[in-house]
Parts: C-alpha cells; structure tokens; sequence
C-alpha cells in the first residue's frame, strides 16, 4: 500500500471516499487545502471525504548498501560533490542576473533621462508655439500694420460690449415669440423642398446672411462660395488659405477661417479681402459679436482673438491652456464661449477676457456649442457623442443631456430658444421645449445626412449642408 502522491508507504494511511486511492494523510490535507481537488484525478475533494485508514506501523529497513562504514562514506561524499556542485550553479546564475540585473537598471536610467528631456523639449516647443504670433499679411486702410498689443480689451471696445448688453438684454426676457412663428406640428412636416448641385465637398461649415436668402459655404481645397438659396452660386471666394474652417456674415460681406491661420474679411463686391494671420495653426471657429462689429476666432494654438471689423485690427488676444475647437458669442454679447480639445468649455468675460466659469468634463473634444436666444442655456456637442448637453448659465451646471441617437457635428437654436436642431452623418432632428410642462420633445427626425445646419425666417425652415457640398433646404412645402 503506497501513498499516491509520494509512492511511499504512508505513515498515517488514509483514503480517499470518491476515488479510492490511498495517500499520506499530512501530504493529502496539505493539497486539499491549497488547491480543494483530488491529485490523482482532478475532481472537487474535501477534508471530510477523506477516512482513515487503521494500519500497523511499519518499520522501513535500511537499504542494504548503506550497512556499513565505507558505504556511508561513499554516500556522504556524494552528497557533498552534488552540494557543491549546486552551489557552484547557484554563484554563476547569482553573477550572471547580477550582471544582468545591472545592465537593465542603466538602459531604464537612460530611457528615463531621455524621455524627460524630450518632454521637457515638447513642452517648451508647445509653450513657445501658444505664444508665437504671426505678422499679419494685410495691412489697416492707413497702411499700419495690424498688431495684438496687450491680451486688455481697448476701452472705446467695452463701451460697445457694454452697450450692446444693455440693448439687448433689457428686453429678452419678456421678448413673445412671434405670431408667425414655426409650431412643432408645421416643424414635424419638413421635407427636403430644394437641392444644389455639391458645391465644395469636404467642407464643415455653412452660414445664411442677414436677409437668409443666401449661404456661404467653403471647401477643403480653400474656396469658399455664396450660394443663393433661389438656386444659384452667384459668388466665388478663391482665398486660396487651404481648407475653409469656419464661415460668417459682417452684414453683407463674407468672412472665412482657414486651416492655416488666416481670417478673412471679404469685400461686399469683388474679390478683394483683408485678412488677418494672427493665429500660429489652424483657425478653429470664428462668431459674429452680436454688435455687428466685432468678431472672435480660436485656434489650435490655445489663443481667441478679439477683431474690430470696422478698424480692421485685432485689439485682444488671450492665451489658454489647451487647444480651442469650437466659439460662440452670448446673444447679448457680454460672454464668449469656448471648447477646448481637452473635453470643456470656457466662458470668458468679452469686456475683461477673464474666465468666469468652466464647465467639465464633458465626453471629448467640442464639436459645436450654441447660446441658446433666451441667453439662459448652453448647448454642447462633443466629437463622436450622439447627446447634447444643456447647461443652465444661471446655475452653472448641466440640467439635461438631450439623446439624440446619432452623432452630433453641430447645433443651432432658433430665435425664440424654444427649438435645437441638430445636424449629423445619420440625420438631422429637432428637440422642442415646451414651456407651460417645461417638457422636451422631438418633432422631427429626418434621414437627411448635414454637417452643418441652420434656421430659416419664422423658423419655417431648415438649411443644411452635407459632406458632399450639397446645400438642402427643407421645409413644410405645399
């Protein structure tokens, strides 16, 4: 009768009650409790599966090579050679991990020193980029060149911010909404109405002008057009800039952002232009100042810039800490919005450049964000999300996250805020807030891919844009 795991006669014999086989009692109880199963054949075993096993204890005679003094000798002396041996073995592999051990710990300290000094180069390099300022290409109507001086605002520009406000905010609250206005029932029944042809394919952003009656639209190849919503394209902007960002309105005058910094502001006829190079990379969004006199840009390069259209100068420029993606101007024109790469939003003070709220985290990098008309929502879209988040600006926390059920790539509230359309590669819709439930609803979802998109006269109207460059408009028709 031998033990199972040791091929020894036990000691203390016990068996196991399910397989049958015999083991050394201390050897089994170790193994139960270390690994719960049998040795032999794997299944679930236990200490109360195991019975004793009532045996007379053995005496194990000694081996007949070891019955005399020159017998044990030469057991000794193997054992000791063997001893030695591996005592050998064990000083090489300690010398040899030592040495290697030693060898690992110089590479890890060198890696160390060079990834910190490329780190500290990156952030020097990223540092000395937000900073960097490019000289304008244009000059000012009196042949000064245009210059960013200090990141204050000038004063004669406070007085118009704060005029404005004032204007503007005074009767918002109260403002009714038209009589003509768009109901949800008449929004429900949009279709596409009319279609260009693809204008400028690859393009991400469109514009209505004052009288929306036209649109401006622009391309990656860098040519922007004014496309009439009758069905013609009545003009052609080559800038020439690279690929067409951003797009607005100075009244009747087209105003483009590229991809390599340049803003600018196109004459009212012809092609002549002034442009502003004040960003160092890419011009991410440009807004119009309520005011009709200014404008804000940012770009890549951490900084939004402040213009005074009618001086045809940048007057403010204000640096951050990440790089800015999206821009919007409060309805009343006292706050600027900003998105950042870095999944937030900062609300800077137009009069001071001050941030006077942050908001995060947010899903990702801002694709859109909108002031809603009423001046009490924030509206923001993050890259590749299908939500868009609501925050009350009184509150200075998000109160709902809109499901859209497709992604998001830009926004647009109507003018009497009650409405938010939103425009991505699966379609477009439109979320109501009604405010006797203060209840959102969804009167339309429409098939019609836009990357941009935005609200006609009395809200009887969508205009949208599509990857290809081709302009829709949709409406409730006949």
């Amino acid at each position: 009768m031998l033990c199972a795991i040791s091929g020894e006669t036990p000691q203390v014999p016990t068996i196991s009650s399910k397989s049958g086989h015999v083991f050394e009692k201390r050897l089994i109880e170790a193994y139960i409790q270390e690994n719960g199963k049998d040795p032999v054949t794997g299944e679930e075993l236990k200490l109360e599966d195991l019975i004793d096993l009532k045996t007379s204890r053995t005496v194990r005679p000694r081996p007949p090579t070891i019955t005399s003094i020159p017998s044990l000798l030469s057991v000794f002396q193997n054992e000791w050679d063997a001893l030695a041996l591996e005592t050998y073995t064990l000083r090489q592999q300690l010398a040899q991990t030592r040495q290697e051990l030693s060898t690992a710990l110089y590479q890890h300290d060198a890696a160390v020193r060079v990834i910190g000094r490329l780190i500290k180069e990156r952030d020097e390099a990223r540092d000395a980029l937000s900073k960097v300022t490019a000289s304008g290409v244009a000059s000012a109507p009196n042949g000064d060149e245009m210059q960013v001086d200090s990141n204050e605002v000038p004063a004669d520009v406070v007085e118009r911010i704060e005029a404005t406000h004032g204007e503007l905010s005074a009767g918002r609250r109260k403002r009714p909404i038209p009589a003509d206005w768009a109901i949800p029932d008449t929004i429900g029944a949009f279709k596409i109405t009319s279609s260009s042809e693809p204008l400028y394919p690859g393009g991400a952003s469109m514009s209505l002008d004052v009288e929306q009656d036209a649109v401006l639209v622009g391309g990656v190849d860098g040519v922007a057009g004014v496309y009439s919503l009758d069905g013609n394209l009545s003009r052609v902007l080559p800038s020439q800039d690279g690929a067409i960002t951003d797009t607005a309105w100075w009244g009747s005058r087209p105003v483009t952002a590229s991809a390599s910094g340049i803003v600018r502001l196109w004459e009212e006829s012809g092609n002549e232009s002034t442009s502003f190079q004040k960003h160092a990379g890419k011009v991410s969004a440009i807004s119009m100042h309520p005011s009709g006199q200014l404008l804000g840009s940012v770009g890549v390069d951490k900084s939004y810039i402040l213009y005074d259209l009618a001086a045809s100068k940048a007057v403010s420029q204000v640096y951050t800490s990440s790089a800015l993606t999206s821009a919007h101007f409060h309805p009343d024109g006292h706050l600027f919005g900003a998105g950042t790469q870095d999944a937030t939003v900062e609300v800077f003070d137009t009069k001071t450049n001050k941030v006077l709220a942050k908001f995060e985290p947010l899903g990702g990098p801002v694709k859109s964000l909108k002031f809603s008309e009423n001046g009490y929502w924030l509206a923001v879209a993050c890259k590749g999300d299908n939500t868009v988040s609501l925050w009350d600006l009184r509150k200075g926390q998000m109160t709902k996250a809109l499901e859209i059920g497709s992604v998001v790539e830009s926004i647009s509230w109507d003018y009497t805020g009650q409405y938010l359309a939103t425009a991505g590669p699966q379609g477009i819709t439109v979320q109501h807030f009604a405010k006797a439930s203060k209840a959102w609803s969804v009167p339309l979802q429409s098939a019609v891919p836009a990357v941009a998109l935005a609200w006609g006269a009395n809200a009887d109207s969508l205009v949208t844009l599509s990857g290809d460059g081709v302009v829709s408009v949709l409406g409730a028709g006949n």
